[in-house]
């Protein structure tokens, strides 16, 4: 008998060190990435030597496995829950409103840390295949939200280009939900909830974003030189295999040079991807400025740069960097452009708030859904996982209209 209760202390405590250990190791990990990270310094950060944290993860990657199935399983566990709901309707809302339950948490302090998906490229096999597998799984599970009663009955490609903006949104919440206060966010959820359901439109608006022809002009006076290569070369490595993972070896065998050549133009691996995120920082604000001044309102300005935004990810010259690649970028440099980003988002919002002035965007809150514009279009950078984008127009309007229309409008 005294062996049973024992072995049951011994279990309990087992457990309770290894959710101690994935919150710290979630902590740093999102703080200077996978790849930044030491068994050591998550040993160090919850009182234990190296050697003790091998007795529950014999590597770091096995460490990073776990922490990112247990964000997939924290998400599935919420989309499941919601799934009981009757309607499209109740279950996007109630989904939502777990999801911040759990964020609420974890800000807290009742909850440990979750990892963000912004380091999930950076793992490799056996590891990757698995993890994936689980994330298209919870993939499935919030697809089937939007297929509830009341939720109009479309094509598969239509589906999965919903569902995965709606993806999207919770993974980037997980970032911006911090800037709220704790009581704040049940409120939070339900404008979320509002904005995705609703769509931003007045009564009166039509979802037909205008074409920016000034972009156009800028892109081919740009060209396409050996710098411009460089970096597009570079955002797709980092994109596919994470900031430390996208190595010289790899930017240079992509664009068919010597790593001699790659160092003639860039000093370091660093510089580049500090380049890489100019060039994204600078080509966004091009496209807010140009909406801004040459078109009339402000739902026009908003749907019109997410679209260009977007088909610039789906074009030969894209993408854009993701902001994944922020949490792994050297200290020196990551807040100079994490206030870069920030202020992308907040000039979103007041593309918002002058369609709520002009009328042309009905009364919402506006820094969110100026979030949702950024996000949403960082996030056409996988759009290709889940839908075909060959053709461009075609997957553009799959996955912004329903942004700007509600996710269960026809």
């Amino acid at each position: 008998m005294h062996g049973s209760a024992d072995a049951l202390r011994q279990t309990r405590r087992f457990g309770e060190k290894r959710e101690l250990i994935l919150g710290a190791a979630a902590g740093l990990f999102n703080q200077r990435g996978v790849k930044g990270t030491t068994l050591s310094d998550v040993a160090a950060q919850v009182g234990l030597v190296t050697n003790s944290i091998s007795y529950y993860y014999r590597k770091k990657e096995d460490l990073a496995a776990a922490c990112f199935l247990r964000t997939i399983e924290t998400i599935s566990e919420a989309a499941l829950a919601a799934a009981e709901r009757e309607t499209a309707e109740e279950r996007v809302k109630q989904f939502l409103a777990l999801y911040f339950t759990v964020l609420g948490e974890i800000a807290s302090g009742l909850r440990a840390e979750l990892l963000s998906s912004n380091d999930l490229r950076s793992l490799e096999e056996p590891h990757s295949s698995a993890v994936f597998q689980t994330y298209t799984d919870m993939f499935r599970q919030i697809r089937r939200l939007l297929s509830a009663e009341g939720a109009p009955v479309l094509e598969r490609q239509d589906l999965n280009a919903r569902t995965h903006l709606l993806v999207s949104v919770v993974h980037s919440a997980q970032n911006w939900a911090q800037r709220y206060d704790l009581e704040d966010y049940p409120r939070v959820a339900t404008r979320l909830a509002d904005i995705l359901l609703n769509g931003m439109g007045s009564a009166e608006a039509k979802f037909a974003p205008p074409e920016l022809p000034a972009l156009r002009k800028r892109l081919e006076a740009e060209g396409d030189s050996s710098r411009e290569r460089f970096l597009r070369a570079a955002t797709f490595l980092i994109n596919e295999h994470g900031y430390r993972g996208a190595s010289v070896d790899k930017i240079s065998a992509r664009l068919s040079v010597t790593k001699g050549s790659f160092y003639h133009h860039n000093e370091h691996k660093d510089e580049l991807v500090d380049d890489c995120f100019e060039r994204t920082f600078g080509l966004i604000r091009n496209v807010q400025s140009i909406a801004i001044d040459t078109v009339p309102d402000g739902w026009s300005r908003a749907s019109g740069a997410v679209a260009a935004l977007t088909r610039f990810q789906l074009s030969p010259q894209g993408p854009l960097l993701r902001i994944a690649a922020l949490a792994a970028m050297p200290e020196p440099m990551r807040p100079r452009r994490v206030a870069q980003m920030n202020r992308l988002m907040e000039r979103f919002a007041g593309i918002i708030s002058d369609g709520i002035a002009d009328g042309s965007i009905r009364t919402l809150d506006a820094r969110i859904a100026g979030q949702l514009l950024y996000s949403i279009s960082n996030s056409a950078a996988e759009l290709h996982r889940w839908i075909p984008t060959d053709d461009v127009e075609a997957a553009t309007r799959a996955y912004v209209r329903p942004l700007f229309t509600g996710l269960l409008r026809p």
